[in-house]
């Protein structure tokens, strides 16, 4: 069965699984909870998404920092696990490549194929740098583009972007000279490219032509940044692993994010019981079964016993990392963020809403109620639990409204809010820790004059749509609490679960009035 209760509204990526644990769709997201929900709130899918929803029976997701990387790493995923509810695009690379042709005049286009014959240069992860590479190339350079030279002049060649070998305008020795200049570029041995349009920057400053030296200044930076682009891709022409955990009373809580040249391809989590050396038997039971990558991220360093038996399993030099700052850092504290939310998320949003109503203790039990009704008929109500941050749907309930004739919902929220406490006060049950209405100051009054009456005193507040405004007992206007906090993040998860329930018995009703 498919848990939604532990994604985060974050960035990532999400896998459906079927039940040989096989992933049969990726997917990325902006929110991990509301992109994953839809698709078991929404009714009117297309035949394949409904199919693919009911082939799903497992549920993983990796958070990233952004949707670019979100966007990247599900590339990457769909290219590792080819799912079979993934678009299947044939002939399709990973990421387009420059390529200059192997002619007597040769072009420079670009090329989603790194074979055949010609050069190739890539691939660019960013299309837009690629775009802006190319262009810069084939202008500086002045290298043809058509597929067949014309027998007359084009308009690139009017522009004065190419140098017209189909006219004669240039000799093939002189053209290959440039064609050269650009594959150097393109190698990255852009420093001697670089320094002569320096200088011919400089003397056309000293000419007074602005206009083709501010050119000049933009060209001689995009050659320095394909520099910079090719030195990290240099770097990181090996694999890593990057290990983060947490410790939590007697278990360990560990992930392991696997990086093969530079892009991130996937996670692995794992809970276990703590002991004194933990880590090292962890790496020496994982990596006794597969081969250790050439670099290994940590938080902190290892005995040098250890690290050279990771390089005898590896038959060369295991590196051993621990960053302090910088792009190493950068993908540790991910991995980090992934630990928390995956295993400590719901703990997590439970206590930033404490903090955030001030509360004494965490609300581990919350009960949410909501009014659905049409236009004032097959009026009812819904109230759901969630426990220690996940919903309990064995302790959900729905009402029908008996009280009220026609649309009032400040008189049905106080119906439903009755019935409830005063069963639970009669049966001398367990009270919850925080309760949320569905709606603004009015039904939020309504509320708390009930459980005045029943002389309760348990901590209420109300969630107004629009703004997402949380209003308490006794204050004017909202708390100060931003919509996208995570305090109010977790409260209209609490509301949007309620709304769904109570839309759907006002349904059932509608439907079986329809079918009697």
């Amino acid at each position: 069965m498919i848990s939604l209760d532990s994604l985060p509204h974050n960035p990532g990526c999400y896998l459906f699984t079927d039940d040989q644990g096989k992933v049969i769709y990726v997917g990325k997201a902006r929110d991990l909870k509301k992109r994953v929900s839809n698709y078991f709130q929404k009714q009117d899918h297309s035949p394949r998404t409904k199919a693919l929803v009911f082939a799903s029976k497992g549920l993983e997701f990796i958070v990233t920092n952004t949707e670019v990387e979100a966007l990247l790493l599900e590339n990457t995923l769909i290219k590792k696990h080819q799912p079979r509810y993934n678009i299947k695009l044939k002939d399709s690379s990973r990421y387009a490549c420059i390529e200059l042709t192997e002619e007597q005049f040769p072009r420079i286009r670009v090329s989603r194929k790194a074979s055949g014959k010609g050069s190739f240069f890539g691939p660019f992860t960013s299309a837009r740098e690629r775009t802006f590479v190319y262009q810069l190339l084939r202008k500086t350079f002045g290298l043809r583009t058509c597929k067949r030279m014309p027998k007359r002049a084009c308009l690139r060649y009017h522009l004065g972007h190419c140098t017209g070998p189909c006219l004669g305008k240039i000799g093939e020795a002189e053209y290959m000279t440039r064609v050269k200049k650009a594959a150097s570029a393109l190698g990255g041995k852009t420093g001697e490219l670089v320094e002569s349009l320096q200088k011919e920057m400089a003397q056309l400053s000293d000419r007074q032509e602005f206009e083709r030296a501010i050119e000049l200044r933009d060209e001689i930076a995009a050659l320095q940044r394909l520099r910079e682009r090719q030195q990290v891709e240099k770097s990181r022409k090996y694999d890593q692993d990057v290990i983060s955990y947490q410790i939590d009373g007697s278990s360990v809580f560990l992930m392991l994010f696997k990086v093969y040249h530079g892009t991130l391809e996937g996670k692995e989590d794992f809970v276990f019981a703590q002991s004194d050396n933990f880590l090292e038997e962890f790496l020496v039971q994982y990596y006794s079964e597969r081969e250790p990558p050439e670099e290994l991220i940590l938080e902190e360093s290892l005995d040098e016993s250890l690290a050279d038996f990771l390089s005898h399993v590896k038959g060369k030099k295991v590196h051993v990392t621990v960053p302090k700052q910088g792009e190493k850092k950068e993908l540790l504290e991910l991995a980090k963020k992934n630990v928390d939310i995956g295993f400590f998320g719901d703990r997590m949003k439970v206590q930033a809403l404490a903090e955030a109503l001030h509360l004494p203790k965490a609300p581990q039990v919350i009960e949410c109620f909501d009014i659905s009704h049409l236009a004032g008929t097959f009026s009812v109500g819904s109230m759901v639990q969630f426990r220690g941050g996940r919903p309990d749907k064995s302790n959900y309930r729905r009402f029908k409204i008996k009280s009220v004739q026609g649309i009032d919902d400040f008189a049905s929220i106080a119906e439903i809010v009755r019935r409830r406490y005063s069963r639970l006060k009669k049966e001398m049950l367990d009270m919850p820790d925080l309760i949320v209405i569905d709606g603004g100051k009015g039904q939020l009054s309504s509320a708390l004059a009930v459980l005045q009456e029943l002389r309760l005193k348990i901590p209420i507040i109300s969630l107004a749509k629009g703004e997402e405004e949380i209003y308490v007992p006794g204050l004017d206007g909202p708390l100060q609490i931003k919509k996208n906090e995570k305090a109010s993040l977790f409260v209209q998860e609490i509301r949007d679960e309620a709304h769904r329930f109570a839309i759907a018995y006002n349904r059932l009703l509608r439907k079986k009035a329809i079918s009697d």
